[in-house]
């Protein structure tokens, strides 16, 4: 997004710790292109605060000339006075609303899709480790705070803050000596705002955590529902969402103490200045003051605690939106895929290999894979086979560089995938796995998903290889039906049928098949095995495969066993070895 700085300095913020203003300065580089309504809205405050300021300076002419009779046309121009006041407070009001709320909306969202880009250019490994319920937290909740620190609390922090510092400079301008008592209490009221402040970011950043539980906790129930319905959990489930609601509440309610108790105390403060000034008043070196100006400086710090009030209440809206910005932005800081390849790769001949290749996942000591070398000639099928656990998912990810190897190399034609350019290196595999993941669209545009601009006719063909039109034809809207979340209109196998008929449609020169038919039953299964022999012709085919029924006419069949190979060769030779894989098709088939 060309809207959208450049904000990654990772080292920098995981590093040191940000401060409240460095996190709002960093949070102004996205109002950038918006400066012109920013400073029309700050203009508008401004004048709705002068307003105010210039309305209440005239209280003292009023009583002492006005009033009084010393000057009759100041009474005579008082009522167009007011009314104009008015007017230019009320428009000034609204422009400074309005604008500063269009800019904190666009600000929102340019972070809100910048954050969900990121996201979404984030290594597997990140994904790995991060709830998607505290993704989705960060991507709704958090940014919502952020919207209330750049419009609501900006504006009374801004008008306010000028109609207080005007206010205090008019009770200078009538009585120094008087106001110069309010002086003593600034430094105890800085003191007890600054503490609060902290207060609030730290509650802040609990109810985050707290709301990132509640996100998650409700995510993975509500996905799992069948499961929980099952097995009798519902009043399990019940109890531990319970467990994490209270927790927020009482994060919530944490807050509201911390706000409630600061409003009364900053008052019954500013009260005793306002007790001693009229006490001192009636005092011999004080005699002297005006009524007029008396009253406009009891009125001023009168005046003076509401806007303290909202100054304080605003304040945990502000470190709301600041402590949401320190989460939003300790995601942006970390570091997106590597992407270091330079070489482009418009189409692969199909030849691929692994040399001596270990991986282990962050974190884990432990090696996932461990000095695998094996090849594949253009338009072979090889075949991985082995217990759970063994490494054959885990090979077919670092072709797809979600993994990186830890050590050795895996080639594409003879050249390190390191080197490619990672969208173009993507580009030349089709995937189906056993976890299939559709979209809440169209059954035509979930097959197109790999290539958007497939012609109606090409998807239509895919389709029929997949045998998907056979039940296409039955539902509503043909391939035009909407098959909602996941594919939930589908059964297992259709779903598999659509995830197929995706990788026939992407007609890439590899093709990778993780338990591509574990979830068919036995006529989808051979109308999936026709298809997917015309699928591998002439491509290079990794079948990662339990069923071994499926992968008997393979070109090299590979035996895995806790990250090693342990046997390969075709179907007929491993037999007649009489190991691993001999070992193997007996269990299955007795």
């Amino acid at each position: 997004m060309s809207a959208i700085p450049e904000l990654n300095k990772q080292t920098e913020h995981q590093q040191l710790p940000i401060s409240t203003w460095q996190n709002f300065k960093r949070l102004m580089t996205y109002a950038k292109v918006y400066k012109a309504g920013f400073i029309v809205s700050i203009i508008g405050m401004l004048s709705y605060a002068g307003v105010d300021l210039l309305f209440l300076s005239k209280l003292q002419p009023l009583i002492d000339d006005g009033l009084t009779g010393a000057d009759p046309n100041f009474m005579k121009w008082a009522p167009l006075f007011v009314i104009v006041c008015f007017i230019v407070r009320g428009v000034s009001h609204f422009i400074a609303n309005y604008c500063l709320a269009w800019v904190g909306n666009h600000v929102v969202a340019d972070l809100r899709q910048h954050i969900f880009e990121h996201i979404m250019t984030m290594p597997v490994s990140f994904h790995d480790k991060e709830s998607t319920g505290t993704l989705i937290s960060k991507l709704t909740y958090d940014t919502e705070q952020v919207l209330n620190a750049t419009s609501k609390a900006l504006l009374t922090l801004v008008q306010q803050g000028v109609f207080v510092i005007g206010l205090i400079a008019m009770m200078f301008y009538f009585s120094w000596q008087l106001s110069a008592i309010f002086l003593l209490i600034v430094p105890l009221i800085a003191l007890i705002i600054t503490q609060v402040s902290r207060r609030f970011r730290k509650v802040s950043k609990d109810i985050q955590g707290a709301m990132g539980e509640v996100t998650t906790a409700a995510e993975q129930t509500f996905n799992g529902h069948k499961v929980v319905l099952t097995f009798d959990g519902q009043q399990r489930e019940f109890d531990r969402f319970n467990v994490i609601n209270k927790n927020n509440r009482q994060q919530r309610m944490k807050m509201v103490i911390a706000r409630a108790a600061s409003v009364p105390v900053i008052q019954i403060i500013a009260s005793f200045a306002l007790a001693f000034i009229l006490y001192i008043v009636t005092t011999p070196e004080l005699s002297d003051i005006k009524p007029g100006a008396f009253i406009a400086v009891v009125t001023y710090m009168t005046m003076l605690m509401n806007p303290l009030k909202q100054l304080t209440n605003v304040n945990s809206e502000f470190q709301k939106g600041m402590a949401a910005c320190s989460s939003i932005f300790e995601v942006l800081d970390q570091a997106s895929e590597n992407d270091t390849g330079t070489l482009p790769l418009v189409k692969a001949k199909g030849n691929l290999a692994f040399e001596k290749v270990d991986f282990s996942y962050e974190g884990d000591d432990k090696l996932a894979l461990k000095q695998l070398s094996f090849s594949a000639n253009a338009g072979e099928t090889v075949a991985l086979v082995g217990r759970s656990g063994s490494g054959k998912s885990t090979a077919s990810s670092l072709l797809l560089r979600f993994y990186d190897a830890t050590a050795g190399k895996v080639l594409i034609d003879g050249e390190n995938i390191l080197n490619f350019k990672l969208k173009d290196l993507r580009k030349q595999f089709a995937y189906v796995s056993q976890h299939v993941v559709l979209f809440n669209d169209s059954l035509a545009n979930n097959i197109a998903y790999g290539k958007p601009h497939a012609t109606r006719e090409e998807i239509i063909d895919a389709a029929t290889k997949a045998h998907v039109m056979e039940f296409a034809n039955k539902l509503p809207k043909g391939l035009d039906t909407n098959i909602g979340d996941n594919g939930a209109l589908l059964s297992g196998g259709q779903r598999q049928r659509v995830a197929i008929a995706r990788a026939l449609l992407c007609d890439a020169p590899f093709l990778i098949l993780d338990e591509a038919t574990s979830a068919l039953d036995t006529e989808s299964e051979r109308h999936i095995q026709d298809a997917l022999r015309l699928l591998q012709q002439n491509r290079t085919s990794i079948v990662i495969a339990h069923r071994l029924s499926t992968i008997e006419s393979a070109d090299k069949i590979i035996v895995m066993e806790q990250g090693e190979i342990v046997e390969q060769g075709d179907h007929a030779s491993l037999i007649a070895k009489d190991g691993a894989y001999a070992q193997l098709h007996r269990f299955q088939f007795g």
